[in-house]
């Protein structure tokens, strides 16, 4: 009867060890197979983000060229009217026919500069601003407000709200006042000491 139960209890025993082998086995595979599926999204990842180093280059360059063509065609009327401008000169009967078709050439411009985003920065009898304005000289006049923009050398330009190229200015700048006047009365006194000293010798 003893013996009988030994076995059994043997039998129970092994299976044990062959039952956790099972478990770890199933494991390992499982790991594996994880294993595999990660380096096969890594090695995808790498391909996608390789192809994407190649194509975003060649992207930037077509969109800066497609950018330089549109601002191109953009400003060939302007070149065309100028041309003609040119070739009509001749025989304009005076000289405001051709003030006039410069100044629509220029209105043209300035249309065209708009639809980039770009803008004239309003200078004379504005504050003067560092970040538009670019000082060329100062000068003094009573009649107008310190640091007011007295007069425009050059226009400057904006794009898309940042100065591309300051407005040349002139600024109003008061002349500063001497900070003491001289002292009117230290001399006779001084004068009057240095006699009372001669007396008294």
């Amino acid at each position: 009867m003893i013996r009988r139960h030994d076995k059994t209890k043997k039998h129970k025993d092994s299976e044990a060890p062959d039952s956790e082998v099972e478990k770890l086995r199933a494991m390992i595979e499982q790991l594996q197979k994880e294993k595999e599926d990660l380096l096969g999204q890594l090695q995808r990842v790498s391909a996608d983000y390789a192809n994407f180093q190649k194509r975003v280059p060649k992207q930037i360059a077509d969109s800066v060229g497609y950018q330089k063509e549109h601002v191109i065609r953009s400003l060939l009327p302007v070149l065309d009217n100028l041309e003609h401008t040119l070739l009509n000169a001749g025989s304009a009967d005076n000289v405001d026919v051709l003030v006039e078709g410069i100044k629509i050439i220029y209105d043209q411009m300035l249309d065209i500069l708009k639809s980039h985003e770009v803008e004239q920065i309003v200078a004379a009898g504005e504050s003067f601003d560092p970040s538009k304005h670019e000082a060329m000289m100062r000068r003094s006049e009573p009649d107008a407000e310190e640091n007011i923009v007295l007069e425009e050398f050059q226009k400057g330009y904006m794009l898309n709200g940042r100065a591309i190229r300051p407005s040349k200015v002139i600024v109003n700048k008061f002349e500063e006042e001497e900070s003491q006047q001289p002292d009117q009365e230290s001399g006779p006194e001084e004068g009057a000491d240095e006699c009372d000293g001669n007396d008294t010798e």
